[in-house]
């Protein structure tokens, strides 16, 4: 039976007591003069549901003399506790009806009350752009802002979020000049201390150098000097003989994993570039499949991939910056056998933020290059990358390198069958990892160069960009 059907019950039963003025044992005044309401609740379902509230109550528990408890909350509107006293009882929060700014008040509500997973889960992870969007967004706390940057789905360029925290920064000193040429080194030390905590989740080496130039340089004297540095370095030692990327030939990219920097590379193994020889085709990805939208089963994944070729497998794993993948110009089928190819390959990426540390193996067995079986995710050579359901592993077999070393999620030991099937794996072999998320995108080529009538069709070629996965 399962358990989760009574769930909306329960939460409607609870919400009844909300409304029951019977057994109240408290009341919460809560707003300033003149916009004050008195709220009813109970203290036993407030004590386990906010450690604020539980510090609060610990000292204003029910006299002797039959008094009920009282506390006060003068920050917090009336209108806005009562969204939140619902979610409390009821733990179910709709927006459907708040705009922006009362997103923002609620945002700053749960926070004052600690309700943690409503501020990071239930709020942020829907449309963390809005919240930064909104007029109120200098007046949210510094660890929800925090919270917001964070967000998988901050559907945002690197350097908007950066000018969105140098806006919170300054909002939270009105005293600082608006313009950098007018700071002191005092004034920058200010702005140093509040940033402080926001700077390291700003994926600075993600932007491009006039980014870099323009909109962080004036604030150089802001950030830790071991980082400014380190910046600077990459900025200048990108690889001497590489080209700046053409963003206009990568035209979208509907992935919160890789990078322009990212696609450019794997774009070229495709195509058997050089790093520094420069792409003449443009590129376009669409999101088709996502698991944590559509599911991790392999039934989803041969669904909307079978069929389908010119795909790219991207993993990211849990617990480090390391990316692995591969790529696979067959069409994956459900029916059980290897198919031969010589142009797929795997690689990995030592960590997110730098590409030029990474490994590019090419397939060594071209008749088991691709492996498909209806119980399966993308799979490459004996055991070279494989993905299943929710599990996966990375052995070498097929292909030329080892994409993946030790780590603390993927222990070495010796076996003869494979963690998640009845695969005979030869010699050593990682144990499987779970799978965390993976996207499917689709990357339309467009090649310009060509003219002839009978290959007209190629001008709108697409290349279905596969899994994006992000294995634990």
């Amino acid at each position: 039976m399962d358990d989760n059907k009574f769930l909306p019950k329960l939460s409607r039963n609870l919400l009844q007591i909300l409304n029951d003025d019977e057994y109240y044992d408290i009341t919460i005044e809560v707003g300033n003069d003149p916009y004050v309401k008195i709220f009813r609740a109970h203290m036993v379902i407030l004590n386990y549901r906010s450690t604020y509230l539980q510090r609060i109550l610990s000292t204003n528990k029910t006299k002797n003399d039959g008094t009920l408890a009282h506390i006060k909350l003068p920050n917090i509107l009336p209108e806005i506790f009562q969204i939140i006293l619902r979610y409390i009882y009821g733990g179910r929060l709709s927006l459907k009806e708040c705009d922006n700014l009362d997103i923002i008040k609620i945002l700053i509500a749960a926070s004052e009350l600690n309700l943690q997973e409503l501020y990071c889960n239930d709020l942020i992870s829907n449309s963390p752009d809005k919240i930064l969007k909104s007029i109120s967004f200098s007046s949210i706390p510094e660890k929800l802002l925090i919270s917001v940057i964070r967000s998988n789905n901050l559907q945002m360029s690197k350097i908007q979020v950066w000018k969105y925290v140098i806006k919170w920064g300054l909002a939270q000193n009105p005293e600082l000049p608006s313009d950098t040429v007018a700071f002191s080194k005092e004034d920058f030390n200010i702005l140093k201390n509040t940033l402080q905590q926001l700077v390291p989740f700003i994926k600075f080496k993600y932007l491009t150098s006039r980014e870099f130039s323009d909109e962080v340089l004036p604030y150089k004297k802001a950030l830790p000097k071991e980082l400014y540095r380190e910046l600077l370095k990459n900025f200048l030692n990108i690889h001497p003989d590489c080209r700046p990327i053409d963003k206009s030939k990568i035209q979208n990219i509907d992935s919160k994993i890789i990078t322009f920097q990212h696609v450019e590379l794997i774009s070229k193994w495709i195509d058997k570039l050089n790093i520094t020889d420069e792409l003449t085709s443009s590129y376009e990805f669409k999101l088709i499949l996502r698991g944590s939208r559509d599911g991790f089963a392999p039934y989803k994944f041969h669904k909307i991939c079978d069929n389908r070729s010119c795909t790219v497998t991207i993993i990211k794993v849990k617990g480090n910056n390391q990316i692995l993948g591969g790529y696979n110009p067959v069409e994956w089928k459900s029916e059980r056998n290897y198919v031969a190819t010589k142009n797929s390959f795997i690689f990995s990426f030592e960590n997110d933020d730098d590409i030029n540390k990474h490994t590019l193996s090419r397939v060594m067995n071209e008749n088991y290059a691709i492996f498909n079986d209806r119980t399966y995710g993308p799979s490459f050579g004996g055991a070279d990358l494989i993905l299943r359901g929710g599990n996966g592993h990375c052995i070498k077999d097929s292909y030329m390198k080892q994409i993946r070393g030790a780590s603390s999620e993927s222990v070495l030991h010796y076996g003869v069958k494979c963690d998640s099937c009845d695969y005979t794996i030869r010699g050593i072999r990682w144990k499987c990892t779970s799978c965390e998320d993976y996207d499917l995108c689709q990357v339309c080529k467009t090649k310009s160069n060509i003219h002839s009538y009978d290959h007209a069709f190629k001008l709108r070629q697409c290349f279905p960009f596969s899994s994006i996965c992000r294995a634990l």
